[in-house]
């Protein structure tokens, strides 16, 4: 059974805990994220934008960065 990582459908708490969860996963074989994708997560545990939306900014972001 998949995990629902909505905002409406979590807590806080929750939220922070996945997020947590991911950043270790990460960790495991990459450097730690950057101070910009930190600050998009930490958007996602305050309820302010979706998973998804997150994802959606951090591409984008690293994105127009790498045509600079």
């Amino acid at each position: 059974m998949s995990k629902n990582y909505a905002v409406k459908d979590t807590t806080k708490v929750q939220r922070e805990k996945y997020a947590n969860e991911a950043m270790s996963i990460v960790l495991i074989d990459a450097p730690e994220p950057s101070q910009f994708a930190q600050d998009c997560m930490r958007e996602y545990i305050d309820g302010k934008r979706e998973l998804s939306d997150v994802r959606q900014k951090i591409i984008n972001h690293y994105r127009a960065t790498e045509n600079t």
